[in-house]
């Protein structure tokens, strides 16, 4: 898909993922293109898959979720059915935002927005309850450095 991406699908790229709300006129005048080609172009990209969604990115600690927790996840159980049940489980916990299956030491890491130790406490609770898990181990962030949802488009 990337051959057929060219310097203006990657300007309406980056502009989208700095903000999702400008109109398609505006977009067009940054880019350098008439309004109907950004918008067929807007649309292509959308249809493509490119562009999954147009989201809000919001303030965590607006809504109490001041602390994120990295938790780490090992499992002796590979199988099939048990992948399927820790699919399930993960995707029924709403404050999980991310998890990885990864390679090394470690099967999973999923990272947690949370507003406390007591949140960790029974988000833990849950997902024990839901799927059998070798080890749970989480760290909690100290400070938050970076952290962006831009993919790096490169022009």
């Amino acid at each position: 898909m990337s051959e057929t991406i060219d310097i203006y699908d990657r300007k309406i790229i980056r502009q989208l993922q700095d903000d999702c709300a400008v109109s398609v006129e505006q977009l067009a005048e940054t880019i350098g293109l008439s309004k109907n080609a950004t918008w067929r172009r807007l649309r292509q990209l959308e249809q493509s898959g490119v562009i999954r969604k147009r989201v809000a990115i919001i303030e965590p600690a607006a809504l109490g979720l001041e602390t994120t927790a990295i938790v780490m996840v090992r499992t002796s159980d590979h199988s099939a059915e048990w992948l399927e049940k820790f699919r399930q489980a993960v995707l029924s916990i709403p404050n999980i935002q991310s998890v990885y299956r990864m390679t090394g030491d470690l099967d999973y890491l999923i990272k947690v927005r949370i507003a406390g130790i007591n949140d960790y406490d029974q988000f833990y609770q849950r997902l024990v309850s839901l799927v059998a898990l070798s080890d749970v181990s989480a760290s909690f962030v100290m400070e938050e450095i970076r952290e962006t949802t831009a993919i790096p488009v490169d022009l």
